[in-house]
């Protein structure tokens, strides 16, 4: 049976600014499904990126008195440069101002659409929101403000090139509501649907390039626009695989892929539940099977964003408070629908709780007991006696809901109930029995299990703490038979401090 292929891409975000712990939040979620699908036998491509060509990248980089390409590579390499302190496993990284697979697949995109007979010119005026970098009719303002942004639109009156999307209203209400492209959680695909329902109106994809500083990707045939960024950076998930340079990518991971998952968030699940499928539909492309949507990380209930004035730096919190510590909050307390507040209080109360006082404690328990009673030699146990893993089928039945908050649960319910178990048999009793002449079986079924237990807890905890996952290994792993000393795998955190940076964008 062939090996399944699954395709992996979060959206690739401005970098008028350096990146913050929102942003962290969908690596994060993305790695985990990475990690999840490779350990289920698939061959996995995680992609990620930045998008640079942008006019609030341009606006950001003149207020900050840098060139553009010296300001757009700064912040992107400070995108790149997450995967560290956050244990990603990234398998690519694009950068849409400077990879030549970028520019050349995004122009022959735009060819293919032309070819069809979806792209027209014509006079256009309307309401911009730079932020957003979207166009905005009047009734989708609030007070005449961006929704997202709180900011005013300019008014832009010029001569773009359009795209047909009201032609294709109809076949992508179907695709979605059969499921064929599926959006979870569901309350984010009725709203998807109930947007098509009210009619979708053609859109403009191209600038003038005056409008834009010359800085862009140019339309085919006529210089004097630039390809619409979102165009542009919605392109990156196939220009990414070759699609116009050619190489076997593209059909490996795209066209024969058995999924195609974007992860996103809800402030550009329009772009890519809607023009996406319709611009690949055009094209001739195969579609995304899934969009994994989640909602925001605010602060005293803001949104976090790059230029909202105040941000979390993902790389700080790491630098104070660890790895472990970060991915799980961003793991445990987002909902699957709602925005998650952050503090560093609940996020040294969740690494202190479930993971120093949960886990830690099971495994150091477990180790100190086999050196107490046993030498650090372990029971063996009966493979016909082990529980089945339910575990881990709890967690990947989550996973394939793109439920990562009930993924987490399950691992927190197993050491919590294994805890309890622990304190309910009372292994020193039966040592003190074993010591007064009783059987010493029952206590080696009882240490052999507790191991076999944290080796589970090991398994399942990989794909979303990596790195506490291979601590636990070590700790259960016997070299002549013995295990080594038994040593803490995840301390308590000091004290919190709140994480906040001042923003120096302007868009």
């Amino acid at each position: 049976m062939p090996t399944p292929h699954t395709y992996i891409t979060t959206t690739i975000p401005f970098v008028n600014a350096r990146p913050h712990l929102g942003f962290a939040l969908e690596l994060v979620q993305a790695d985990v499904l990475a990690r999840h699908y490779r350990r289920l036998g698939d061959r996995v491509r995680l992609q990620t990126g930045t998008d640079d060509n942008s006019l609030k990248n341009v606006l950001a980089a003149e207020q900050a008195g840098l060139d553009v390409r010296e300001f757009v590579n700064a912040n992107a390499a400070a995108f790149t440069a997450l995967a560290d302190p956050l244990s990603l496993s990234i398998d690519d990284v694009i950068h849409t101002s400077r990879d030549p697979r970028h520019r050349v697949g995004v122009q022959h995109l735009w060819r293919a659409c032309a070819a069809n007979g979806d792209l027209y010119r014509k006079h256009y005026e309307g309401l911009y929101c730079i932020g957003c970098e979207q166009f905005y009719p009047p009734e989708e303002l609030h007070d005449g403000l961006c929704p997202d942004h709180g900011t005013a639109p300019q008014r832009v009156e010029e001569v773009n090139w359009f795209f047909r999307l009201s032609r294709y209203a109809d076949r992508l209400h179907r695709l979605i509501s059969s499921g064929e492209i599926r959006i979870d959680p569901p309350e984010r695909r009725n709203e998807v649907l109930s947007f098509i329902s009210g009619g979708l109106s053609d859109f403009s994809v191209s600038r003038s390039a005056e409008r834009a500083r010359g800085w862009g990707i140019p339309v085919p045939d006529d210089p004097g626009q630039v390809i619409y960024v979102w165009w542009d950076a919605l392109g990156n998930y196939l220009t990414a695989l070759g699609y116009g340079t050619g190489g076997d990518d593209l059909d490996r991971w795209w066209a024969s892929a058995d999924r195609r998952i974007h992860l996103l968030g809800k402030g550009v699940l329009r772009f890519h539940a809607v023009y996406w499928p319709a611009i690949l539909i055009s094209a001739g492309q195969p579609l995304p099977t899934h969009l994994h949507v989640h909602d925001y990380v605010t602060v005293d209930g803001r949104k976090i964003s790059k230029s909202g004035g105040t941000t979390v730096d993902p790389v700080e919190l790491v630098e104070r408070y660890g790895t472990d510590a970060v991915r799980w909050w961003l793991l445990r307390e987002p909902p699957r629908v709602g925005d998650a507040d952050f503090t560093v209080d609940r996020l040294v109360h969740r690494a202190d709780d479930e993971l120093a006082n949960g886990i830690g404690n099971l495994v150091s328990r477990t180790a100190g007991l086999i050196h107490r009673y046993r030498g650090g030699r372990p029971p063996a146990t009966d493979p016909a006696t082990r529980a089945p893993d339910a575990v881990d089928d709890a967690s990947a039945s989550a996973l394939a809901d793109f439920d990562f908050r009930g993924a987490t649960e399950a691992v927190r319910s197993f050491v919590a109930a294994t805890n309890r178990r622990i304190n309910e048999i009372r292994p020193w009793e039966l040592a003190a029995a074993e010591h007064a002449g009783s059987d010493p079986g029952e206590l080696d079924r009882v240490l052999g299990g507790l191991l076999d237990d944290c080796r589970r807890l090991a398994r399942c905890l990989d794909p979303f703490l990596p790195d506490l996952s291979a601590r636990i290994s070590a700790q259960c792993i016997t070299r002549a038979g013995v295990l080594p000393p038994p040593e803490p795998v995840q301390p308590r955190l000091d004290a919190p401090r709140l994480v906040r940076r001042q923003s120096g964008s302007s868009a």
